[in-house]
């Protein structure tokens, strides 16, 4: 029996589907958000003058900023056993959405 497995990236907003994942820090944190091309474009407007004022930081003090990507291997397979007993849909490997991830914090 062969499986045919499709992963649609829907906006974290609206639902929208088409959407692709942004990564943004705010006051030494990072998150990262599921958007279509349209609120992307809103999210860019909003953060446009800040940005032009704002200064650039290497690469390695965003990685101190956080965020769920530099977690270890232990937090997203328990992540995924949760959501499983949960019968949530969650791939074996790769990504974790962003929603199974609020969901996770929220009962943790």
């Amino acid at each position: 029996m062969s499986r045919n497995v499709a992963v649609v990236i829907t906006d974290d907003l609206d639902g929208s589907a088409d959407a692709e994942s942004i990564s943004f820090g705010f006051d030494g944190v990072a998150y990262e958000i599921d958007l279509s091309s349209a609120n992307r474009a809103k999210l860019e407007k909003a953060f446009a003058p800040f940005i032009s004022a704002g200064r650039r930081v290497r690469s390695s003090a965003r990685a101190r900023a956080g965020g769920r990507s530099g977690g270890s291997a232990a937090d997203r397979a328990a992540v995924r056993a949760w959501a499983r007993e949960k019968g949530l849909q969650v791939s074996e490997r790769g990504r974790i959405s962003a929603e199974i991830l609020r969901q996770y914090d929220a009962a943790h």
